[in-house]
């Protein structure tokens, strides 16, 4: 299977990386089979089309283990609000040109798939009207739809984000209306809803701009911040994909399910 078509000049991955967290302390660090997780994800990322993968780093342990193992890193400022601040940083760090597609992969996500990467990448390239992408999968089991953590997205004619949320959207008005308020629902609406991938193609001069935009009241509302571009105004293409998301890792639940995957490779 071949990569999707991206720009003559290739694109860059950047992987934000903050030791803080409160559900797993020093998570980019956490070991699965022998290396470190931001390693695991930025080898992945390295698979992909992109010419160049890079970590932002919040601390300087881990910039030492990424080089430890051959990858680039940047060590960031340690009080950036987001991930995408943290990536805007290294945009400048990095020099990159104002042009250039920069593809935001997750330091959580150690099995992240490298088509998918290429794909959010294409996707920007070739919408010029579009200043972020991202991706989607359809939902295949009701309580998906229903669960709040699972971020859903609408999207219009051609692929353009309408809107994200954490609600069951689009409502489904009959097969709600069928439905006692305790049940629950045994089927999706045709066609199925959309689940939003936490992956993100941004144009490095957007990149740079968007922590100076005013945070969005519905940004606020859902903790969504892509919510941000579409309040100011911008678009955002989305790829659908029929690649399920790799697990993530949040918990240290997910972190034992994800050691038990690659033990068993």
């Amino acid at each position: 299977m071949t990569s999707p078509a991206v720009t003559d000049t290739g694109y860059t991955v950047l992987i934000p990386a903050r030791l803080a967290s409160s559900r797993l302390p020093d998570k980019p660090l956490a070991d699965i089979g022998g290396l470190p997780m931001v390693v695991r994800v930025a080898r992945r990322a390295q698979q992909s089309a992109a010419r160049r993968c890079v970590v932002a780093a919040d601390d300087a342990r881990i910039v030492k283990a990424c080089e430890s193992h051959g990858i680039e890193a940047v060590l960031t400022r340690i009080d950036h609000a987001s991930g995408s601040d943290r990536l805007a940083e290294a945009c400048d760090l990095l020099d990159l040109r104002s042009d250039e597609v920069v593809v935001n992969v997750q330091g959580d996500e150690p099995l992240i798939e490298p088509l998918l990467i290429d794909a959010v990448a294409a996707e920007l390239s070739r919408r010029p009207e579009c200043v972020m992408s991202t991706a989607a999968h359809a939902i295949s089991l009701p309580e998906d739809y229903l669960n709040p953590n699972v971020v859903k997205v609408v999207l219009d004619r051609v692929g353009t984000a309408l809107y994200f949320s954490r609600a069951p959207i689009a409502w489904w008005r009959d097969g709600m209306v069928s439905q006692p308020s305790a049940a629950p629902l045994p089927t999706l609406p045709s066609p199925a809803p959309l689940r939003h991938i936490g992956i993100y193609g941004y144009r490095a001069d957007f990149l740079r701009q968007f922590p100076l935009l005013e945070v969005a009241p519905l940004e606020k509302t859902e903790s969504l911040e892509q919510l941000r571009a579409l309040w100011h105004g911008h678009r955002i293409a989305v790829h659908v994909t029929a690649l399920s998301p790799g697990v993530g890792v949040d918990t240290p639940e997910d972190l034992e399910r994800v050691r038990a995957l690659f033990r068993t490779r």
